[in-house]
């Protein structure tokens, strides 16, 4: 599929209500509405493509950039190159599709830890969520019972003392970071509670001096997550998950 054929696709699934809500969720750049239904769609169809990944990123249509997210190849998109995405960015939206890119780089634990030091509200929100999904991916290893050398090995997961030295980081700043910064240091605070096991107390404790965390929306009806009460939940399921796969075994 080339760039041309790309963008019919995608101008073809837009959607002008989808749009109006984007738009109201702070995308001011081009948006036509593309659901991420018809977008991961797009994606099994191209599969990976990093040169149309490049393409549609230079278009500036939002829709087309979280498209050229999912298509880029991790294994040769340059940091320089990332950056230079992230840069561009201007909206919560594009900051975590960037984000989930670089998860699946090999240079994702450092390209989190230079973003969270970031004053720039987008590149912050990028490594907080960066770091969230890292916190996360050591999750089904521990609910399987694997051993530590296959979690250690997992690509961008946390150990527990990195995770406690950043539950530090994110209780000293959080209320005085960015708008949607402070949304994704609070999504970081809770992944790492409610999936590793080993920094739960230290973020359960964190969550409750933190308090209330105020984040402004806009004009949608987004709430940020109450955060002790949501590590309980996410710790409560994976304890459930856990005893089935127990059980089985």
């Amino acid at each position: 599929m080339d760039l041309s054929e790309a963008l019919d696709e995608l101008r073809a699934r837009g959607k002008p209500g989808a749009a109006a809500v984007l738009r109201r969720h702070g995308i001011a750049e081009e948006v036509w509405g593309v659901s991420y239904a018809d977008l991961n769609a797009l994606k099994k169809r191209i599969k990976t493509d990093h040169a149309l990944a490049l393409d549609l990123w230079r278009t500036g249509i939002h829709d087309a950039r979280v498209l050229a997210t999912f298509v880029a190849d991790s294994s040769v998109m340059a940091v320089s190159d990332i950056e230079a995405w992230l840069a561009d960015a201007a909206n919560y939206g594009i900051a975590n599709a960037i984000a989930t890119l670089a998860e699946r780089m090999p240079a994702a634990g450092q390209l989190a830890r230079l973003w969270i030091e970031s004053d720039g509200e987008w590149i912050g929100a990028a490594g907080w969520n960066l770091i969230g999904t890292q916190a996360m991916s050591g999750e089904w290893v521990g609910a399987a019972g694997w051993n530590l050398v296959g979690a250690q090995a997992m690509s961008g997961s946390l150990t527990d003392d990195e995770a406690i030295d950043l539950l530090r980081v994110i209780q000293a700043r959080i209320h005085g970071s960015k708008n949607f910064t402070r949304y994704a240091m609070n999504g970081a605070l809770i992944a790492i509670g409610g999936s590793m096991p080993g920094a739960r107390e230290e973020a359960l404790a964190a969550a409750r001096a933190i308090g209330k965390v105020e984040v402004d929306h806009g004009e949608t009806d987004c709430v940020t997550p109450d955060t002790a009460p949501y590590i309980e939940k996410m710790a409560a399921r994976a304890a459930t998950r856990g005893a089935r796969v127990g059980a089985k075994g």
